[in-house]
């Protein structure tokens, strides 16, 4: 058995909340460390609400814990800097910086073998028009840091570019003919263990559903486990980590990586005997991984804002799992919860 009695966790939202459900399964406790409201409060077995500069709060939060781990990746450098003098942490500093700057993480895919749309550092409005000119048109115009579920970005068309407002990442548009995403986990052992990949659907810069399997030849879902396994190898990864891919004719392209539980693994909840949750709990704590092996056709579907008002029908419908986040009051493009459907 582990050592790790404890795990830290920075970040309190519904990832926070679906992994201290996962640990308590296994008889670990989790802290969570999150300066608001905090959907993984209900569930946790402690809560530290303080701000990321507060150095007294996170001192004794890294010493009540065994190992800390972040459900979202940015977290302030200097948090960072204390707790990893007090505490180890996992992922690791490397995998945090790679992912929380889109350049960085796109010279970083490079720099491994692995294919990236083109893409042009864009550090303020003064140099965007020479990216356009590098890039073409059209194009999706990023900020470099924060921005998830479509925000932060400006799609570039033939009309006058808008600017961000924040140092940018120009990337060339991509002809896709299927988006994916790859689950993946490795352990402190090195040993490596993913879920089939799955179809992701996304409206409004919204991931809607997640569906296994994808559909897509043999081919073509190896070699993106493959790229993932690559990615975690490189960055000496220990926990769970997202990687989502465009399927192209030319071959497959990564789009970005995140280095914790992803929305797109959702569906493991209902179609595997160790979800990508308690997946992420062995192996921060120590502990062997599950296969991953898929025993049932899910369909994960997002329960954004309104779709609240399906759950009475959705909780009557055969084969669907709900999941509820335990948020306030539904707000547009809020997530709220998600359903797996099974063996659709």
């Amino acid at each position: 058995m582990s050592d790790i009695r404890t795990i830290g966790i920075l970040g309190g939202g519904q990832l926070g909340r679906m992994l201290s459900v996962a640990a308590s399964r296994l008889g670990i406790r989790c802290h969570i460390y999150e300066p608001g409201t905090s959907p993984a409060a209900d569930v946790a077995w402690r809560v530290t609400h303080a701000p990321y500069d507060d150095q007294d709060a996170l001192r004794t939060f890294a010493e009540s814990v065994d190992v800390i781990t972040y459900e979202f990746e940015n977290v302030p450098t200097s948090a960072l800097d204390l707790l990893e003098k007090i505490c180890p942490l996992h992922p690791n500093r490397k995998a945090l910086s790679v992912s929380q700057d889109r350049v960085t993480e796109k010279t970083f895919l490079n720099e491994i073998g692995l294919t990236t749309a083109p893409f042009a550092d864009v550090p303020d409005e003064d140099a965007l028009a020479g990216a356009i000119e590098r890039i073409g048109r059209p194009s999706i115009l990023k900020t470099r840091r924060m921005g998830y579920d479509g925000k932060g970005q400006v799609r570039i068309g033939d009309g006058p570019a808008e600017w961000t407002g924040a140092p940018s990442v120009l990337e060339g548009f991509v002809d896709f003919t299927a988006e994916i995403s790859v689950i993946i986990a490795r352990g402190r052992d090195g040993q490596v263990a993913a879920f089939d990949p799955g179809l992701n659907v996304h409206r409004e810069g919204i991931l809607r559903t997640t569906t296994v399997p994808c559909g897509l030849p043999s081919r073509v879902t190896t070699d993106a486990v493959l790229c993932a396994a690559r990615i975690a190898n490189a960055l000496d990864y220990v926990g769970v980590m997202g990687v989502e891919l465009f399927v192209t004719p030319a071959g497959l392209l990564v789009n970005e990586i995140a280095p914790r539980v992803h929305n797109s693994g959702h569906w493991t909840q209902a179609g595997c005997a160790v979800d990508q949750f308690e997946q992420h709990i062995r192996a921060v704590a120590g502990l062997p991984l599950g296969d991953g092996k898929r025993y049932a056709d899910v369909v994960m579907e997002n329960l954004i804002g309104d779709d609240m008002d399906r759950v009475p029908e959705l909780l009557s419908t055969p084969g669907v799992q709900v999941h509820l986040y335990g948020k306030g009051d539904p707000r547009p493009g809020r997530k709220m919860g998600h359903v797996n459907r099974i063996g659709t």
